[in-house]
């Protein structure tokens, strides 16, 4: 498997295989996002659960099918280790401050914009003017519907601000680590070796956090329902990073970024089907200038 993805990097192939990961991580991390912002559920505890499940799947594999990492790979995975947990420490606070459909649309309004800008500097990535017209439009169209989804939003409205500034530093640390984990899965020579021990460098900061946390509660919720949750979590977050991941490596990293993007209007419809907000003509339009700008950036 890793031959064939060495084989079709580069190519209308591998291109064409990046843009349907980047789709299916959008789809994965919309649910991600779902769950970790569900009604009654502490974001928190909840990502220490799907965490500790991904740090166990991924551990065994990464011991028995390959190898240990590389010396020049070990400080790449201290890094990652570093910047998606200062990424996951900005998300949860702002969904402990902000509703979903708020939060959620910030953070992946400002990241594509600015993985653009990052890889254009780490990878010497070119946009055409129609794909800059791209990425513009489906960054201001996810913007817009936060703004839309803002004027709706009634209980704890006094902690909004501060969750709007730490959506806004979580889209760039979106941004930093898709930039970081691209330049990341290139250097290794099997881009599934990376992926599985970077689930282990990832796995196992967040489920101590969230214990210590769980302990100080005066009611602690059963642990359970969370565990069963965050292993549907797991699973789902596998794919969406995953998929992401092996995007950017076969094609270009600013692309990838913004195709998973769309993962704003599969929200949107989980949050309409699932978490029962309203979607509305306003938001439905919103919603087609985001899959417009998306078009714009593959095919611009």
């Amino acid at each position: 498997m890793a031959d064939w993805v060495g084989a079709i990097e580069g190519t209308e192939t591998g291109a064409a295989v990046a843009t349907a990961l980047a789709l299916t991580s959008a789809l994965a991390h919309a649910v991600f996002g779902a769950i970790q912002k569900g009604r009654g559920v502490d974001p928190w505890l909840i990502r220490g659960a799907i965490d500790i499940w991904y740090f166990l799947m991924a551990l065994p594999i990464a011991l028995f099918v390959f190898p240990l990492p590389s010396l020049e790979l070990a400080p790449v995975f201290f890094g990652a280790f570093v910047i998606h947990s200062c990424y996951k420490l900005l998300l949860a606070a702002a969904y402990a401050r902000g509703a979903f459909t708020v939060v959620y649309p910030v953070v992946r309004g400002v990241s594509p914009l600015a993985t653009v800008v990052f890889a254009g500097v780490v990878f010497g990535e070119s946009f055409r003017l129609g794909q800059w017209g791209g990425v513009l439009l489906l960054s201001l169209a996810i913007m817009a519907l936060a703004a839309v989804n803002l004027r709706r939003v009634t209980m704890g409205r006094e902690t909004l601000l501060n969750a709007l500034i730490l959506a806004l530093f979580t889209g760039l640390f979106t941004a930093l680590y898709t930039t970081y984990d691209a330049w990341g899965i290139r250097l290794a020579e099997n881009p599934f070796s990376f992926l599985f021990w970077f689930f282990v460098a990832d796995g196992f900061f967040f489920p101590i956090l969230a214990f210590i946390l769980w302990r100080r509660r005066p009611s602690r919720p059963p642990l359970m329902p969370m565990l069963r949750l965050g292993f549907v979590g797991a699973l789902i977050a596998c794919v969406s990073f995953g998929a992401v991941m092996m995007a950017t490596r076969l094609d270009k990293v600013g692309e990838a970024a913004a195709l998973r993007e769309t993962s704003v209007v599969f929200a949107a419809i989980i949050g309409w089907l699932f978490l029962k907000e309203e979607v509305g003509p306003l938001r439905a339009g919103l919603m087609a200038l985001i899959g417009l700008g998306a078009m714009l950036v593959e095919f611009g």
